[in-house]
């Protein structure tokens, strides 16, 4: 091995060494906590992180578009589900725990937003919505006044169990189930107020954008 295909490698170890204790570090501390303290927990020095990171900001973009990478690899999963009905299931379990598990999502966002609003890859997910409303609904299994984006807000709602710390996190199928029941097909429904945002709308709303009416 050329010493030069070893360095790469080390820095691309470091690289992922990096990314996975911000993870960590923003989870228990926040998006603004200090970068000496990810060198210090990833065991490399303060010049490492920033050959990789010029500045928080590139970190933070790295972090938001891997966690969209890491969400994309779960629609082949969603999408082979049996029925129509489970992959709405899938679909809000598997975003919900996303979420909760990471308490910081919500910040990062709006600071990717601020910095970069013209970074828009989460748009890329609306397709997907709309084909498991219009399957499960044409299946007779959601209810006909639900649309994608109330999917992913109730998604993001029952996410944000994750503020309230690890702790809470064996418990929050309890809420997962009342959420599922509310958007089963079934007689006498009270039929939902107004009109859900545009998928476009809510991404401008999530990413700090816009100011719901």
């Amino acid at each position: 091995m050329s010493s030069s295909t070893s360095t790469r490698r080390d820095a691309r170890r470091n690289h992922e060494r990096l990314l996975v204790e911000a993870r960590r570090l923003f989870a228990e501390r926040g998006i603004d906590a200090p970068l000496d303290e990810l060198a210090n927990r990833a065991g490399v020095g303060a010049g490492t992180v920033y050959r990789h990171f010029p500045n928080r900001e590139a970190l933070l973009l790295e972090l938001y578009d891997s966690a969209l990478v890491m969400f994309r690899d779960m629609q082949p999963e969603i999408l082979e589900a049996d029925t129509a009905w489970q992959a709405i299931e899938r679909y809000i379990e598997r975003l919900a725990g996303w979420i909760a598990e990471t308490p910081y999502l919500a910040a990062l966002l709006h600071r990717v937003g601020e910095i970069y609003p013209d970074h828009q890859p989460a748009l890329a997910m609306e397709p997907l919505l709309n084909e498991l409303v219009d399957r499960a609904k044409a299946e007779g299994s959601l209810r006909a006044d639900v649309t994608g984006v109330d999917l992913s807000v109730l998604a993001n709602m029952l996410g944000s169990v994750g503020q309230f710390g690890g702790g809470y996190l064996p418990h929050w199928h309890r809420q997962l189930t009342i959420v599922l029941d509310g958007l089963r097909a079934r007689p006498e429904l009270t039929p939902l107020p107004g009109e859900a945002p545009s998928f476009a709308e809510f991404h401008e709303l999530q990413h700090g954008r816009g100011t719901a009416e």
